[in-house]
């Protein structure tokens, strides 16, 4: 579903939408697993309540228990548009651009629900590890250190950064990863969670931490040297990766112009969304990520004070 079609839902459509997506074969208890459950339409029940069939059970509950949606006060007209939103900015979009176009009433509810969409892309299922031609490249996110002054006595500060590690397979998906620093232990680390390296080949640039990474490749492993100004000889090059660094600092010089480390995986997650799905229309891609709403789910304190 794109923007302009979320944008003319009711509340009540935006809920029986996320059913079908939820529950394409019929109402599940999150509490029990079970299917089977009868809709209440009372008059003093609120819209959407279920109640399970099972005897062990009997518990009432919605289409947002067990999601990022859940106890939200924000209607689901807006969360469907939201999702339409952020899966359609290529870019990104910033959580003060989403308050405005939604029309909610502080800017700390719309960037709680930028959050929690990330929070939801961050659990989209890999179907198996990262096989074929692998790129490997990492990048600095973080401010420019000030151009000195020659009557500046005492030298400036220069802005601390944070390490992004990226693998992408070539004509395939992707993973992120924010790291602290380059060692020689997370780096491995981050290839063993997924890449398949029996059936892979690995370009990076001559970084040395790579070296004995590369000797795990079956298929063998190849450089470029960019300290020579070498960016492609022959098949090998980290392009692929360049390019995707070069829309995460993008979004977070142009969108939303400063990220703090704690929450730069977020973030990173939602641009390897995207990347994910780049071969999609719009409304297919906002509802892959829908479908990620049934969760754990977010609280607001989490989300301020970690990534």
């Amino acid at each position: 579903m794109d923007f302009q079609t979320a944008s003319k839902l009711t509340d009540e459509q935006a809920r029986t939408y996320l059913e079908s997506l939820r529950w394409p074969n019929g109402p599940v208890c999150p509490h029990c697993g079970k299917n089977g459950a009868a809709k209440l339409n009372g008059k003093a029940t609120r819209p959407g309540v279920h109640k399970c069939k099972n005897k062990e059970c009997r518990k009432q509950f919605t289409v947002t228990v067990g999601t990022i949606f859940e106890r939200s006060h924000i209607g689901l007209r807006e969360w469907v548009m939201a999702f339409a939103l952020v899966c359609a900015s290529k870019k990104g979009i910033s959580a003060l651009q989403l308050q405005r176009m939604l029309g909610l009433k502080s800017y700390k509810s719309a960037w709680h629900l930028a959050q929690r969409i990330r929070h939801a892309m961050r659990s989209e299922p890999l179907r198996g590890m990262l096989a074929g031609t692998i790129e490997m490249d990492e990048t600095y996110i973080g401010g420019r250190a000030p151009k000195m002054d020659r009557n500046d006595k005492k030298p400036r500060r220069i802005p601390a950064k944070t390490l992004v590690v990226a693998l992408i397979e070539r004509n395939g998906k992707m993973r992120a990863k924010a790291v602290d620093r380059v060692t020689g232990e997370n780096l491995p680390q981050a290839v063993r969670e997924s890449v398949d390296v029996m059936q892979s080949k690995l370009m990076t640039d001559e970084l040395r931490l790579y070296r004995p990474i590369g000797e795990r490749f079956l298929n063998g492993h190849e450089t470029v040297c960019h300290s020579l100004d070498e960016y492609v000889r022959g098949d090998a090059h980290v392009n692929t990766c360049e390019s995707w660094f070069a829309l995460l600092k993008r979004g977070i010089h142009g969108s939303f112009h400063h990220v703090g480390k704690q929450h730069l995986q977020r973030y990173c997650d939602e641009f390897a969304f995207r990347w994910n799905h780049r071969k999609t229309t719009d409304a297919a891609r906002t509802e892959a990520a829908l479908r990620l709403a049934p969760g754990t789910r977010l609280f607001y304190r989490t989300a301020s004070t970690a990534g």
